[in-house]
């Protein structure tokens, strides 16, 4: 569905080892992966792979209207399109926003079942108490809105 709608749109091939996007780098683009298989690392460490057609990249920092979060690499040599100006874009393409919400939504689920996993296996311990703060801190915590 969302390679159909961006048919139009104009893609960027990288080789092996590219940087695609660089993390706190300015965003505006909207990217997706059309082949190939790419990382995804924050801070230097590894936090994911991917190389399913479809997924998105950059979408935290055309939504939050921040800096890029993460660095995205191509592991082989890859395609992405590219959107330009992805909030318009995305105003103008609803179910290419839900898509994207449904990718944030199962990237969150992954990352509390993670969280439930660790708390499990350190259960006793007290720099846990810690763990809770932070993440009652960082779930209730207001956010700018991004600008429009």
């Amino acid at each position: 569905m969302i390679i159909d709608i961006l048919a139009s749109h104009s893609s960027r091939e990288f080789a092996a080892g590219d940087v695609i996007i660089a993390q706190d780098a300015q965003g505006g683009e909207l990217l997706v992966l059309l082949s190939g298989e790419v990382e995804v690392l924050r801070d230097g460490v590894r936090v994911a792979k991917a190389r399913e057609r479809g997924v998105v990249f950059g979408e935290m920092s055309v939504l939050l209207g921040r800096p890029a979060t993460a660095t995205v690499r191509a592991i082989t040599p890859a395609v992405l399109s590219v959107v330009e100006n992805p909030r318009q874009f995305l105003i103008e393409h609803p179910q290419v926003s839900l898509y994207v919400a449904e990718l944030l939504a199962r990237r969150l689920d992954s990352l509390n079942k993670y969280l439930v996993d660790v708390k499990r296996q350190y259960e006793g311990h007290d720099h846990l108490g810690m763990v809770d703060d932070v993440l009652d801190s960082l779930m209730n915590r207001p956010y700018p809105r991004p600008r429009p």
